[in-house]
């Protein structure tokens, strides 16, 4: 499974790619929207997600079957961004589960600020 091709599926919305990456019996979770998916859900609310995407990959860990990747995932237009950490499981080459965790990036919240600790990493 090379968890780069499936990242790069994910962000040009490519059907066929990304079918080729999962098990038929595949579980998908996005936690913080409380969703689970078979792998043909995931990929139809993936591939129908409105816009034009572009993403960076910042860390890739792995760790037996399981394979742990970060990025940055943005509209070509700029006018957002976005976090994911995703848990990748895989089985005879392909995706069994995958759980994810989105976040909106933003500021720190005001009441941080003014305990003027922290600085930005970039």
């Amino acid at each position: 499974m090379d968890v780069r091709n499936f990242f790069n599926d994910v962000i040009s919305q490519n059907r066929e790619g990304l079918k080729a990456c999962f098990c038929d019996d595949a579980v998908i979770r996005w936690h913080c929207s409380n969703e689970q998916f078979t792998a043909d859900e995931y990929i139809e609310a993936n591939c129908r997600y409105p816009g034009s995407w572009r993403g960076d990959i910042e860390r890739i860990e792995e760790c037996g079957n399981v394979t742990v990747l970060a990025a940055r995932v943005y509209p070509e237009d700029g006018s957002g961004s976005f976090h994911v950490v995703s848990f990748i499981g895989v089985r005879d080459g392909r995706i069994s589960s995958l759980d994810e965790y989105w976040s909106d990036d933003g500021e720190a919240p005001d009441w941080r600020k003014e305990l003027n600790i922290g600085k930005k990493i970039k």
